[in-house]
């Protein structure tokens, strides 16, 4: 019997990661849990708020932060299509329209208080269902 394993760009394998951990961890810490849906991000949105308004050093933050802007790029990978892209350590999500969207540096935008993860899965989201039709 053979199984059909789905695979992924090499480039994915370190977000996913990323996703996954901060998944797990909030779950367990938080109680928080995410579903990779597009309306959980609201709950990310708020938590980074949170977080910054609690006055957290970015130091301290960057593992969590990058943590949610790889939820966010699995979240719209799921919805998309889209693929992971690499270069020089930083990783991007490449939608099927063919734009490169940053959800690691959106989430350092939201804790920086100028962002947000859910308007970004919006817009990479919406254009992409704009260039299918």
């Amino acid at each position: 019997m053979t199984t059909h394993q789905e695979t992924r760009p090499s480039a994915a394998a370190k977000p996913v990661r990323w996703a996954a951990d901060v998944v797990a961890t909030l779950r367990e810490g938080a109680r928080l849990r995410l579903d990779y849906s597009a309306q959980s991000l609201w709950s990310v949105d708020r938590m980074i708020d949170e977080i910054r308004r609690d006055g957290a050093p970015y130091a301290a933050v960057d593992a969590v932060l990058r943590g949610l802007g790889a939820y966010a790029g699995e979240v719209i990978a799921r919805q998309t299509g889209a693929e992971w892209w690499a270069s020089g350590g930083d990783h991007w999500i490449r939608t099927p329209d063919g734009r490169l969207w940053d959800p690691m540096d959106e989430a350092r935008r939201c804790f920086a208080g100028d962002g947000s993860l859910r308007l970004l899965c919006r817009d990479a989201t919406t254009a992409d269902s704009r260039q299918e039709q």
